[in-house]
């Protein structure tokens, strides 16, 4: 059994970049700053700072990512506050918030988050007719897992 969780038409994207994929971001939201400005936005530290002022669209800014922003983001997911993740996430460099990282992505699929790691993910995310609209995302019921016996 599963419930369903109404995303909006209006969506709450949280985006996220290690250093050296931040360029790479900003590009991408420079591409697609219309669409962004019909969303609300949240990102991580940086990048954050680096959108509100490429975008001139407010951003909820969250503590940088090695400081907890990773983590700040996966609470809002669970809570349901969050509906799309844009994270470029670096895959040649070790970064010493590695778990977060990989906990921030492990809740995105628990909590049936789409999420975009990459600018061609993105670009399919964001021309996607479901991106204009209400989706209705089918939740999995975990209760049989927080009422088992331990």
């Amino acid at each position: 059994m599963s419930h369903i969780r109404k995303i909006a038409a209006s969506k709450r994207i949280a985006m996220v970049a290690h250093d050296n994929r931040k360029t790479e971001l900003m590009d991408w939201a420079t591409a697609n700053r219309e669409l962004l400005s019909k969303n609300t936005l949240y990102a991580t530290g940086t990048t954050g700072r680096l959108l509100e002022e490429l975008l001139n669209q407010p951003v909820i800014l969250l503590l940088s990512g090695p400081l907890g922003g990773d983590q700040q983001v996966g609470s809002m997911i669970a809570e349901e506050k969050i509906d799309l993740l844009i994270f470029f996430w670096d895959p040649m460099s070790a970064q010493p918030h590695d778990p977060d990282v990989k906990a921030l992505l492990r809740l995105c699929v628990v909590w049936n988050i789409p999420v975009a790691s990459n600018r061609a993910t993105a670009d399919f995310l964001f021309t996607s007719p479901l991106m204009h609209e209400d989706y209705l995302a089918e939740q999995t019921d975990y209760s049989k897992y927080l009422n088992r016996i331990v």
